[in-house]
């Protein structure tokens, strides 16, 4: 549990924290958008700042943010590859009659820094916000949908589900695999056909568990009445104040400007 990043939530008490889930998931959304109009370093200047105080003012522990990037090592070096070997430009060095560019360095380390930043930016959303509240949020943007038959309801539960079951996804296979290991099962040795016939042990526990805590799952909510296309009450409300206000209006005058600067 230690070693994932991806569904955990912080639960601090911070401005960004209070903020209401809708500004911080249409932000969020701006954010990743905009970022890809951006077509420079100079330009990722503002947005590293607003990253920094985000991840200031939410007393997000650095160690987290880089759990959160570590699933993409593989995609980013791939990737980055692909990039330097293939993008044409004056060379930079060759191996194997491959011939890297400068050019291709230069789009390489742009792709890393607006990968990072885009990810960043998503673990900051699900570190500050609970995964209730990412439900309500979601349901509550696609209200205006539902008179068109789109499941708004349904498709925020699914999320908030699947949010909420991959720390304890993990945590089970870690369980699992440490009482295989007891047993003398070997995940480590031996190439990767072998390691992967190992992997047998693992899995098949892992999906039965997985079925049973989703029929467990689906026994409580029937129990509790939920119905699909029923509309539900809350206990809290989410509600817009004049701080949710400012900063969602504040966030999209900065978007329409990065954007605006790039097409004029």
């Amino acid at each position: 549990m230690n070693n994932i990043a991806i569904g955990q939530y912080l639960p601090y008490d911070t401005f960004i924290h209070r903020l209401d889930p809708r500004v911080k998931l249409v932000c969020s959304l701006l954010f990743i958008i905009t970022i890809f109009f951006v077509e420079n370093f100079i330009g990722y200047i503002p947005f590293v700042i607003i990253l920094a105080l985000m991840i200031w003012v939410g007393k997000i522990p650095v160690k987290s943010l880089v759990k959160s990037i570590k699933p993409l090592i593989w995609i980013l070096l791939i990737t980055g590859l692909i990039n330097l070997f293939t993008t044409e430009g004056k060379e930079l060095f060759t191996i194997f009659s491959l011939t890297a560019t400068y050019e291709g360095l230069y789009k390489t380390v742009f792709m890393f820094i607006r990968i990072i930043m885009i990810v960043v930016s998503t673990s900051v959303l699900t570190f500050t916000t609970s995964p209730m509240e990412l439900t309500d949020g979601l349901e509550k943007l696609f209200g205006p949908l539902k008179r068109f038959g789109f499941p708004a309801g349904e498709l925020a539960m699914m999320v908030s589900i699947s949010l909420r079951f991959i720390p304890t996804l993990f945590e089970e296979a870690q369980r699992i695999k440490m009482a295989q290991m007891a047993r003398g099962a070997d995940f480590e040795s031996g190439n990767i056909v072998n390691r992967a016939k190992n992997m047998i042990p693992l899995l098949v526990p892992l999906f039965i568990n997985s079925f049973k805590r989703s029929d467990d799952l689906a026994t409580a909510m029937e129990a509790r009445l939920y119905r699909i296309g029923r509309r539900r009450t809350r206990l809290n409300e989410i509600k817009m104040s004049n701080i949710d206000y400012v900063v969602l209006i504040s966030f999209i005058v900065f978007c329409a400007i990065v954007i605006a600067i790039y097409f004029i």
